[in-house]
């Protein structure tokens, strides 16, 4: 169904989001791990290109979660009871949040160990 309010897509997201964060354990997990990582991102001072960096790689993670949390809903609409399809495709898609989470990861440590590391030398020659 189409919206006559072009901008009312804006609002649809917005509850989309809203309602992944109210129902979605993991989505506040990585809502928290995205707010440790903008306080690390700044005591360390990153560099605008890491800052795209990180901001890209925890914009797929969102869109993961996003899309997992979608198919979620729609299977347990359409296969309530259980079935070993409904099973694969939620598995499939959690598989492919777990995915994104963990190339993210690896882009973090990529991206701020190197800094961090460098701030605690700094730190420590200090003390």
């Amino acid at each position: 169904m189409k919206s006559p309010n072009p901008l009312a897509s804006f609002r649809f997201a917005f509850e989309g989001i809203a309602y992944a964060f109210r129902t979605q354990r993991n989505f506040k997990v990585h809502c928290g791990v995205m707010l440790a990582v903008v306080v690390v991102g700044l005591a360390v001072r990153l560099a605008p290109a890491q800052w795209a960096i990180l901001a890209l790689a925890s914009g797929l993670v969102f869109q993961a979660e996003l899309m997992n949390t979608a198919l979620e809903a729609v299977v347990d609409r359409v296969s309530p009871e259980f079935h070993a399809l409904a099973k694969a495709a939620k598995d499939c898609a959690a598989g492919a949040v777990f995915l994104t989470a963990l190339c993210a990861v690896v882009v973090g440590l990529l991206v701020l160990g190197p800094a961090l590391l460098s701030a605690l030398a700094t730190w420590r020659v200090g003390n």
